[in-house]
């Protein structure tokens, strides 16, 4: 499609959210809830405090609601979107600045419907669409796991969003349009560990805010669930098809990834997907087991003789590149260096490699993966500062040619300079 007719385009959608807009300052106006004392610890129970934990960690509301270097669930951690960026609340009992003062109806009315206790609209980035198909329970416990954490006093930031986005009336049309209230739906021709496994992908683990594509107004397209899509500048991969890297996923594979963030035969989280694999290896096995068997359920089976496209010839400019991935990439990746030898995934395995798009490789490549202080996991340090862009567009070309069977990446210099652009995302 044509940039100018894009450009027409969306800004028809813009007049048409503000119409539906004004309308639903009418239709779905919401009132402030009144505030109350901070509930005492000893009101809740503590059952519900031990589930509300695990509902936090499989919904990962740390890895958004905690700043770098920042007190667990404090909020002040920026979410770049399309829209501009949008900075988590801080979600403590703090009763000045966090959520001390909510009631459970407040709570549970910004999780169900994306509307703060003083009657504000949140924006999806809290993805409520999907936390909307939690069960009273669930909310209830999360409730009170929230309210018995050490309360934080730390101030909102505000938000840097593009015109006109920073209008949160518009945000009632937006609900209009996208948002589907209602109880999560088993399916009762499937066993009951399935169905917990896609209650936790999709109402709680929300899977579908990062691994679905979005529309032009940011809302997840219907019918394209779990097809892939983009988080923070990283690709995210499709949940509903095949392997990338060869290997088909197994139930044992995906719970291994999601709880280590390693998985030998498809290589390591990265990026947004890092810190969710972090919060995972805390919940029950049983947990995870479940989503597993519900993910791999949603992959095709690896077709019997697969066929794959003959890589692309090195031409000169990766012929360069060889000594610098010798010099940067070997001592780890080479065929005969240690961590290889001990059992780190091929890069002929990784998913990044074998990607349709080089986003995530030049991504590694510029900012690494982060060290894990205190726990055995992936490495790598950052070549940012070490590499030229037209180093990393190299590199990564190289790395696409000498490890997969896939055709070149296209225009790789210029997913390099916006990934420089975009500081790695998370």
């Amino acid at each position: 499609m044509p940039r100018f007719l894009r450009r027409f385009l969306f800004r028809l959608s813009l007049l048409g959210l503000a119409a539906l807009a004004g309308a639903a300052a009418v239709i779905v106006w919401a009132p402030a809830i009144s505030p109350i004392n901070p509930p005492n610890h000893a009101s809740f129970p503590s059952s519900a405090i031990v589930r509300g934990a695990t509902l936090a960690a499989l919904g990962d509301c740390a890895v958004c609601h905690t700043a770098p270097n920042g007190a667990p669930y404090a909020g002040g951690r920026g979410v770049p979107t399309n829209f501009g960026t949008v900075f988590a609340t801080n979600i403590t009992p703090d009763p000045a600045t966090g959520i001390g003062t909510w009631s459970l109806a407040a709570f549970r009315r910004a999780m169900r419907d994306g509307i703060g206790r003083d009657g504000s609209h949140l924006y999806p980035v809290l993805p409520y669409p999907h936390f909307t198909r939690a069960t009273d329970d669930d909310i209830a416990a999360l409730y009170a796991f929230l309210m018995t954490r050490a309360p934080v006093a730390s101030p909102e930031k505000p938000n840097v969003m593009k015109f006109p986005f920073g209008w949160r009336p518009l945000l009632a049309g937006w609900n209009l349009l996208f948002l589907h209230p209602g109880p999560w739906e088993p399916d009762m021709a499937k066993d009951p560990e399935w169905n917990r496994g896609a209650y936790l992908a999709d109402a709680i683990g929300h899977c579908g805010a990062c691994h679905s594509p979005r529309n032009i107004l940011g809302a997840e397209q219907p019918g394209q669930t779990l097809t892939g899509g983009e988080a923070e500048g990283w690709y995210v991969p499709p949940l509903r098809s095949g392997s990338l890297s060869g290997p088909a996923w197994s139930v044992d594979a995906i719970a291994t990834y999601l709880r280590t963030g390693l998985d030998k035969g498809h290589g390591v989280a990265a990026g947004p997907m890092a810190p969710v694999t972090r919060q995972l290896a805390t919940v029950p096995e049983a947990d995870v087991h479940a989503i597993a068997v519900y993910v791999a359920s949603l992959m095709p089976p690896a077709p019997a003789n697969q066929t794959k496209p003959p890589p692309d010839r090195m031409g000169d400019r990766l012929i360069a590149a060889s000594p610098v991935f010798d010099g940067a990439c070997g001592a780890c990746h080479a065929a005969n260096a240690p961590m290889t030898l001990g059992g780190a995934p091929s890069l002929a395995l990784s998913t990044a490699v074998n990607a349709p798009t080089p986003r995530n490789v030049v991504d590694i490549i510029l900012y690494g993966l982060p060290w894990r202080e205190g726990r055995a996991g992936p490495y790598m340090p950052a070549f940012s500062a070490a590499l030229t862009d037209a180093q990393v567009a190299a590199l990564a070309a190289y790395v696409r040619a000498r490890y997969s069977e896939q055709h070149a990446w296209p225009d790789i210099d210029a997913t390099v300079r916006e990934a420089r652009r975009q500081g790695g995302g998370s």
